[in-house]
């Protein structure tokens, strides 16, 4: 297969979607690659490595993907990137496919799979982008709520007194979750956390943090079989939001990170509840992009209520861009195997489960069923 790799589009993505790690592995299975100059540059790889690594380096993003099989990005493209693409390409990239219009796709015939779409299986765990990206995320959340609150997170003991640790609460306890949960402990923070789902409790346990939650009898059947949290009644969020109400103000740095796919995010932290909390606390809303866990976060932007700063990521994994590049990188190389012919070529023909699961669009149709429901 031909394998192209563009420089992303989107104000802000700074990742890219091969390494020179990547790409060497991909040359030895006898794929060949082309990089658009500098596609690599803001995360910290330069062209010279891909060369080395076996990539051709095009000046232009046409030149790129003029011949291609694949196109493996990032982000998907825009509706104007989309155009400039040629006719039959098949496209992989973390899609946002809930958010998806496929006419663009469809006019050109492009076979499109989302990363997000990934089953949550044993043997895809490897292509699974959307935790490889959230474990970054919930590392970094913590790190900038942290930058923002002005006082320390371990306890200090000097001679000139004692520093208190701060208390953090992480409101989600999936991947990103129990990452913000790990980072905030092994900074010393004194952590608790919530969930939805049972099967938290003893993940948030085992990491050292308190669990906190009303354990009802829906609270008991709250995850689905892809291991998602299903969105609750609004009786139970009224119940859970009353019991976490006097926990928050008592808090330092609360970060949330509810979000259910295809779905606004929902509400956990409420004005009132950011008016609860002492001058100088701070909110990490991690589920921006779709709505916010707490009305007041604006996406990308601190803002300041009432003494307390709401603050907004809508792409923390980009704030580690090398890492974040690499481990999703790693993903798709891990994924190639299975659209892979045994001559080499390009073979979307197959029924495997996780191809499937993936597809989106494919000659010039909507074929994926979870974009039609």
């Amino acid at each position: 297969m031909k394998i192209a790799i563009l420089k992303e589009m989107i104000s802000g993505e700074v990742r890219v979607a091969a390494t020179p790690e990547t790409i060497k592995k991909s040359v030895a299975l006898g794929h060949s690659v082309v990089v658009e100059k500098s596609a690599g540059l803001a995360a910290g790889y330069i062209d010279a490595d891909y060369e080395a690594a076996g990539a051709s380096i095009a000046t232009t993003a046409k030149k790129t993907v003029a011949g291609a099989d694949v196109l493996l990005k990032v982000r998907g493209p825009s509706d104007k990137e989309t155009a400039a693409l040629p006719e039959g390409l098949t496209i992989i990239a973390l899609m946002d496919p809930f958010a998806l219009d496929p006419a663009a796709l469809n006019s050109r015939k492009i076979n499109a799979l989302s990363m997000e779409f990934t089953p949550r299986i044993t043997r895809a765990q490897s292509m699974d982008a959307l935790s490889s990206q959230s474990n970054l995320a919930g590392y970094r959340a913590v790190i900038e709520g942290a930058t923002l609150y002005g006082r320390a997170l371990p306890m200090m003991m000097t001679a000139a007194g004692t520093v208190a640790p701060a208390k953090v609460f992480v409101m989600g306890a999936g991947v990103a979750g129990l990452q913000a949960i790990a980072t905030a402990r092994r900074l010393g923070g004194v952590v608790t956390a919530t969930d939805v789902r049972p099967a938290a409790k003893e993940q948030v346990a085992s990491l050292g943090a308190k669990f906190i939650a009303v354990e009802d009898e829906e609270f008991k059947a709250a995850e689905t079989a892809g291991g998602y949290a299903k969105q609750m009644s609004p009786e139970y969020q009224q119940k859970q939001a009353e019991l976490v109400a006097n926990h928050i103000a008592k808090q330092d740095i609360v970060i949330t990170t509810a979000l259910i796919p295809g779905r606004p995010a929902p509400v956990l932290v409420t004005p009132e509840m950011v008016e609860a909390m002492r001058v100088g606390s701070v909110v990490v809303d991690m589920a921006v992009a779709q709505g916010g866990n707490c009305p007041l976060s604006e996406a990308d932007k601190t803002v300041e209520h009432n003494g307390v700063k709401v603050v907004g990521f809508t792409n923390l994994p980009a704030h580690l861009p090398a890492d974040a590049s690499a481990l999703y990188a790693k993903n798709l190389l891990a994924f190639l195997p299975l659209i892979t012919s045994e001559d080499g070529g390009l073979n979307l023909d197959t029924d495997d489960e996780i191809v499937v699961a993936m597809t989106l669009t494919r000659d010039g149709k909507t074929v994926n069923e979870r974009l039609s429901s």
